[in-house]
């Protein structure tokens, strides 16, 4: 593995933002498994949500933090989208790269994603036991709206279910009422698991 810089102004100018393609399934199927272990999405539901995230019917957004210099891929998010409803369906963050406002590039960039496909809220889960995550949600406009008892398997740790609407992100609300959860749509079948430290 190549060498990552030091989280921190000057490192984070060198990370960019690009769309995650399906050559880059096997390196972030690797860094799944550092980061998340037992929960680690596999190649195949990577697969599966690439093949929703390009032409006219796209309904996925996933993108890729990369060290310029070093091309390593240092982060990850992605979303989903479905009858004006998204879902956070992850957020990865290397532990070198976190504390630096990496994880809130990738999930403002995921919000206006959101936007582009015309969603008027956004939805995801997070552990209860991760606060400072939760906290950086807050500063995007989310709000708890409930909790899913033993979402995160096999540790069976509640989710907090958070909402971002228009209302809430402080501009005015969309004169359309909310669609449905993005969840509904059959090809979500993945969670969201959100793995930056903050603070």
């Amino acid at each position: 593995m190549t060498g990552t810089p030091a989280a921190g102004p000057e490192g984070e100018a060198r990370v960019e933002l690009r769309e995650m393609r399906w050559w880059h399934i096997a390196r972030v199927t690797e860094l799944e498994r550092r980061l998340f272990e037992e929960d680690a999405w596999s190649a195949g539901m990577l697969w599966s949500e690439l093949a929703h995230a390009r032409g006219p019917g796209a309904t996925r957004r996933y993108l890729l933090a990369v060290d310029r210099d070093t091309g390593e891929i240092v982060g990850y998010a992605g979303l989903a989208a479905v009858s004006g409803s998204a879902d956070v369906q992850t957020i990865g963050v290397l532990p070198s790269h976190r504390r630096a406002g990496l994880g809130a590039r990738l999930l403002s960039a995921l919000l206006s994603a959101a936007t582009a496909f015309g969603c008027h809220e956004v939805l995801l889960e997070v552990r209860v036991d991760n606060p400072g995550a939760q906290r950086l949600y807050e500063r995007f406009g989310f709000a708890p709206v409930g909790v899913r008892r033993g979402y995160y398997q096999p540790a069976g740790v509640d989710a907090l279910v958070m909402r971002r609407t228009a209302e809430s992100a402080g501009f005015p609300a969309p004169p359309t009422p909310l669609a449905p959860r993005a969840d509904q749509d059959p090809h979500v079948s993945r969670e969201h698991k959100e793995h930056e430290n903050h603070g």
